[in-house]
């Protein structure tokens, strides 16, 4: 018997470890009367920004709209095309199709699991709008080449870095590089809040007004729209729970590396095993330490039956699901990805995960194996 069961995730472990400051935070809003943006939201946007290198950056009341704001915001309409990746959350796809556009999929590489950029260029045709990198498990795209092939055809670029907050290639922060960033804020992100939050990061000033335009139902000045708007804002409590933890986030990701070099260390050479790769000039956050395994399912039974937490992201490519069977693809259309969805498996990997827990974990697969 393994000595201790190993959560997937544990939320409350670092909600404990930042109780005082969290309560001191929430009740400074409840107090302050101001829980629609304010004061509390500016400042966390003041924050982020500095973060991620940006010269701004704007609240928004999810990750997927802030991929469907940004979208917005670079102009893409019904009829246009939108490049971006079969693996990956099904937000990225629907952002696509709230603009009435058509997400157009690119294969994946087989060891980072991102879109491939040598396969991107084949794909642009004179509808295609923007790209949509999709910076997956904490690992950023390869933005350089990206960022070319857009600018030679003249497309957006809208980086989804929803798994990626803090991520950097080349010394660049994920969200910097395009011409839009978008984060996600969901519990088990790196950077978590209390319910669902999101963020547009931007250098152009044009798209910043653009946005907080648009989040706030199309208005600059009350009761006069100069859009068709949304009402996606950043709440003021989220922005608390957000501004305590933002400190915190470079030591989170520390501690995912720390667990990350563990399974490295342990799982290294293990026959049916293959571990993520990483990108020479690359920082990886590991929101997700993905293997993968020429036997998953019996594998996660395995740990399972250990008492170790495992999770699959994702089971069946964007391409293969019913909502997009209009756009015609078939198995075998996007031979990587397909393959990736059969073989990956998500180990833990949160922060707060002790030494021993990761330590257990890597048992638990080499005994299988």
């Amino acid at each position: 018997m393994f000595p201790m069961p190993v959560p997937f995730f544990d939320l409350n472990r670092q909600n404990i470890a930042l109780r005082l400051e969290l309560d001191q935070a929430v009740a400074a809003v409840i107090t302050s009367g101001k829980f629609i943006l304010g004061e509390t939201v500016a400042e966390f946007e003041r924050e982020a920004a500095a973060y991620c290198g940006t010269a701004h950056a704007i609240g928004v009341a999810s990750g997927t709209d802030a991929l469907h704001l940004a979208l917005k915001a670079v102009g893409v309409k019904a009829g246009d095309e939108v490049i971006t990746t079969p693996f990956t959350f099904v937000a990225t796809a629907d952002a696509i199709a709230y603009c009435n556009a058509t997400p157009v999929f690119v294969d994946i590489e087989p060891n980072t699991f991102n879109i491939d950029p040598a396969k991107i260029e084949a794909a642009i045709t004179p509808k295609t709008k923007a790209i949509i990198p999709v910076h997956l498990y904490g690992q950023s795209c390869a933005m350089d080449k990206i960022m070319v092939l857009a600018k030679k055809h003249n497309l957006a670029v809208v980086e989804d870095c929803a798994q990626a907050i803090g991520a950097k290639l080349a010394g660049k922060k994920v969200g910097s590089m395009g011409n839009i960033g978008c984060f996600s804020f969901f519990p088990t992100k790196n950077l978590g809040c209390f319910g669902d939050g999101g963020l547009v990061t931007t250098n152009d000033a044009r798209l910043a007004d653009e946005l907080r335009v648009l989040r706030g139902h199309g208005s600059r000045k009350t009761y006069h729209y100069d859009l068709i708007g949304f009402n996606s804002r950043l709440d003021a409590l989220q922005a608390a729970v957000l501004s305590v933890k933002l400190p915190h986030l470079d030591e989170f990701i520390d501690r995912r590396r720390r667990n990350a070099a563990i399974y490295r260390q342990r799982l290294a050479g293990l026959a049916g095993v293959v571990l993520p790769g990483e990108l020479p000039l690359g920082l990886h956050t590991y929101n997700q330490f993905t293997i993968r395994a020429k036997d998953r399912d019996r594998l996660i039974d395995h740990l399972k039956g250990k008492g170790v937490g495992a999770a699959v992201y994702y089971p069946l490519s964007l391409h293969l699901q019913t909502a997009f069977a209009g756009l015609g693809y078939k198995p075998g259309s996007m031979p990587q990805s397909e393959l990736a969805q059969s073989e990956v498996l998500s180990l833990p990997i949160f922060p707060e995960l002790t030494e021993a827990e990761a330590e257990t974990t890597a048992a638990a697969v080499r005994e299988f194996h």
